[in-house]
């Protein structure tokens, strides 16, 4: 018997609730990075409505025990993830991973990293590309050890804050 199995799957339709609740407490951290509770608000709003976003091409999860505990969304180019064309990427995007406070350090963004570079390659891209910020330096040091490039080249500015582009060659 296997205890505590990590299994990626994609989204259903009826587990859009749980990865919205889960995207607010994995997100949450940042809170009083945000000078402006204004900025925060809309931040948290745009998170939970990503999990409708029309553009996004795949949303995966990750479940231990029937429990969603991580979640990331693959978009196909940079006008869709960001609506930023000028970025010019047209190669699979990762944003928004996410893992439960509780569930940290069992390796589920990993597996969900590498869930993203599978589905990268079954597009036939040669590329895999995601955007974080100097707050998120604890995800900037699993992107690098997995083997993430940056690449300033398609990097942009979200208000004063830069937004780091990382990118994987396949």
């Amino acid at each position: 018997m296997v205890l505590n199995q990590i299994i990626i799957d994609e989204m259903a339709e009826e587990q859009k609730e749980d990865v919205r609740k889960l995207l607010v407490s994995s997100y949450g951290q940042y809170e009083h990075e945000y000078k402006d509770a204004h900025v925060w608000e809309e931040y948290l709003a745009n998170i939970k409505a990503s999990v409708d976003n029309p553009n996004v091409e795949k949303i995966l999860i990750a479940k231990s025990e029937d429990k969603i505990i991580g979640t990331l969304q693959l978009f196909l180019s940079s006008n869709q993830a960001y609506q930023r064309p000028e970025l010019q990427i047209f190669s699979p995007i990762i944003r928004l991973l996410a893992v439960h406070p509780e569930a940290r350090g069992r390796g589920i963004a990993q597996a969900l990293l590498k869930a993203g570079l599978e589905f990268a390659k079954s597009q036939g891209a040669n590329q895999l590309y995601l955007h974080s910020g100097d707050k998120m330096a604890k995800a900037i040091q699993l992107y690098e050890w997995l083997g993430f490039k940056r690449d300033q080249t398609k990097e942009f500015y979200n208000n004063d804050i830069l937004v780091k582009c990382y990118r994987y060659d396949l």
